[in-house]
């Protein structure tokens, strides 16, 4: 089978058994009912209806901006274990430019978009002469349904996409696809989207704003009845009914309306306060932010903590919002693009993260004052400044000690006590006449000896 006119070769044909799993529970249709026998009764919840929710909007578009601005980078593991920034000429290019007509930011957004609102995110691989993954085309979720074999094999049926260069309905073996699969509920290659949980209160949300729709554009008026004391025949009644509507609605709501004949109106509908529509609206709306795990009131629902601390609010979003939607896609990226080690790929959490300049500085200061980076590693990690002469190394100061030095200087008898400092020995007196003679004989010794190497050169030349 040729993909991108290449040849996709595989250990065993895709065999003609091959079971969908597309009518599995959890697989999110076009039109789902909320209970057993809703859609007959015409009570449906439809995708693209949810959709114009605001709050649904806003947590996706959210989620998928946020983690599409961090930026993906190419890390290899030393041999201490740490993982650095790194560029490979087989890797890199494909997580800079994923796709001819696709930024990286807007690949990952969609990426991410599509998992949050179909549950299941898929990437179609294209790979060069060598086998290496150059170019990923994300799919639409609607066209595409996995397969499995009898023996456990999963395929993938991928329908008819111009835009990824799928000219015919083609069956790929799974090692050509990138599967991200939100939470899988009922089956394990099913991914069931936060809207599964929170599309009634979606419908509900929408259901309220048309309604106050259609009440301000009543003139604010509920609608209601007419009645009399006593009885009207039908064909009085409906040309009361035809005079009141023709005069007083539409365009003419707010006119004054004279009653006779012990006419009395009536309103039926229940007015916005009796409803508590602001209520039911926060309600709603904090639903759907519980389904995404999104704090209300990062897109405008409900009271902004009052603690000043951006950093913590930060991490609070990260930790239950978009930690697993990031490692669940790094290890995808891993194993899709074939990384062997010690690659990696890894998003630069510093991109969501930001700290003001103030946190900035201190938290650099601290680092450094405590030795745990280098100046170079604090300016270009929080000031994003460039190194310096002699900043490479660590710097602690000179008064500290280690836990064993002090140790030792506890365990003496009086660890505070100044050392004492040892007497220089007493040279004695030197006599001057006894220094003269010892000089003088030194002298006659050495004139001695001289003459005596003297007289032996001259007895051996005789």
């Amino acid at each position: 089978m040729k993909i991108f006119g290449l040849t996709i070769t595989r250990t065993k044909a895709a065999p003609n058994n091959l079971q969908s799993v597309e009518s599995q529970r959890g697989w999110w249709p076009i039109v789902r009912e909320p209970f057993a026998g809703a859609w007959q009764r015409n009570i449906e919840i439809t995708l693209d209806t949810v959709l114009t929710c605001n709050a649904v909007y806003a947590c996706v578009s959210l989620i998928a901006s946020d983690i599409a601005k961090m930026r993906v980078r190419l890390v290899a593991q030393d041999a201490n274990g740490i993982w650095n920034e790194t560029d490979s000429p087989s890797f890199s290019p494909v997580l800079r430019k994923p796709n001819r007509y696709q930024t990286r930011v807007k690949f990952f957004e969609w990426w991410i978009t599509s998992k949050l609102i179909h549950g299941n995110a898929y990437a179609l691989k294209q790979r060069d002469n060598r086998g290496v993954v150059t170019t990923l085309y994300l799919l639409d979720p609607c066209r595409v349904r996995p397969l499995v074999a009898p023996d456990g094999s999963v395929f993938y049926a991928l329908k008819t996409d111009n835009l990824s260069g799928l000219n015919d309905d083609v069956v790929v073996p799974a090692s050509e696809i990138i599967h991200d699969i939100m939470c899988a509920l009922y089956h394990p290659l099913v991914g069931v989207s936060p809207i599964h949980a929170c599309g009634l209160a979606a419908m509900q949300c929408i259901k309220i704003q048309n309604n106050s729709a259609l009440f301000f554009e009543n003139g604010s008026q509920p609608g209601g009845v007419l009645t009399a004391p006593g009885a009207i025949s039908d064909p009085a009644a409906k040309r009361i009914k035809q005079y009141w509507e023709t005069e007083f609605s539409g365009n003419n709501v707010g006119k004054v309306a004279v009653l006779g004949d012990g006419l009395k109106y009536e309103p039926m509908t229940i007015n916005a306060h009796d409803s508590q529509l602001i209520e039911q609206l926060k309600w709603t709306a904090e639903t759907v932010c519980s389904c995404f795990h999104v704090p209300p009131y990062m897109i405008g629902v409900g009271p902004t903590p009052t603690y000043n601390n951006i950093e913590a609010l930060n991490q609070q979003y990260y930790s239950q919002c978009l930690q697993t939607l990031i490692e669940s896609l790094e290890i995808c990226l891993d194993e899709g693009l074939e990384l062997p080690k010690p690659y990696g790929t890894e998003f630069d959490l510093d991109d969501l993260l930001r700290m003001d300049t103030a946190t900035r500085v201190k938290a650099a200061a601290d680092a450094i004052g405590s030795g745990a980076v280098a100046p170079n590693e604090a300016r270009r990690r929080w000031l994003d400044l460039g190194p310096v002469t002699g900043g490479q190394t660590p710097y602690l100061q000179q008064q500290n000690y280690s836990l064993e030095a002090l140790n030792k200087r506890d365990r003496q008898a009086d660890p505070f006590a100044k050392p004492s400092t040892p007497a220089a020995p007493a040279l004695p007196a030197a006599d001057d006449s006894e220094t003269q003679t010892r000089g003088l004989e030194a002298a006659l010794f050495r004139k001695a000896t001289a003459l005596a190497r003297t007289y032996a050169v001259t007895s051996s030349a005789a």
